[in-house]
């Protein structure tokens, strides 16, 4: 009985030493930097246009205000789908301004279609955090030239006859205001309709 009550004990004390030790042992620290990104997640780039949107992210602390000062870079992947910044390299380095914001200016598009991720990591007094998002290379479908002359020249074609149209209309409508009597039938224009003549008292 008391081998056993022993054991339970020894069991016990190593389970509050494990505690402790636990206890004791440093956690990892809260993220104080945070990054949010503005714009550019899941945009469209134009290949034929060599036109990119450029990626703007904010950096703030745990409690949501702007830090200002942070250092700031933008990777772009090495292979497949990309793009090039300014000095044609893959990667900038900016630093967030007043209100926090980061932009990477200039970014081109490569000619390969299809999503990529750009990478976006901003550190500040010792402290840093990362982020990613997503653009998408496209080429846009073309139309033809001529098929937009053939439209222009279709839709003038068809104003000019509308304009013809109303004309003859509107000749036909001055002729019909006139109309006489001819021996029991009224004449309107070219448009005879049968009828009794009224007959009145003299004037």
């Amino acid at each position: 009985m008391i081998r056993r009550f022993i054991v339970q004990l020894g069991a016990f004390s190593a389970c509050v030493l494990v505690h402790a030790v636990l206890l004791a042992a440093p956690q990892p620290p809260t993220p104080s930097l945070q990054i949010r990104i503005v714009e550019g997640d899941g945009a469209i780039n134009s290949i034929r246009l060599h036109h990119a949107h450029d990626p703007v992210v904010q950096v703030v602390d745990i409690g949501g205000n702007a830090v200002a000062g942070a250092t700031v870079t933008f990777l772009l992947p090495g292979t497949g789908a990309s793009g090039a910044f300014q000095d044609n390299g893959l990667s900038l380095t900016v630093e967030s301004d007043a209100h926090g914001m980061a932009a990477a200016r200039g970014l081109r598009p490569n000619r390969i279609p299809g999503p990529f991720r750009i990478r976006v990591t901003a550190s500040w007094h010792g402290q840093s955090a990362g982020a990613e998002l997503t653009e998408t290379n496209a080429e846009p479908v073309v139309k033809s030239g001529n098929s937009k002359k053939i439209a222009i020249i279709a839709l003038i074609g068809g104003a000019a006859a509308a304009g013809a149209a109303a004309a003859a209309l509107g000749g036909k409508s001055s002729n019909s205001g006139t109309a006489r009597n001819t021996g029991g039938t009224t004449t309107a224009g070219s448009t005879i309709v049968a009828g009794s003549p009224s007959l009145g008292p003299p004037h």
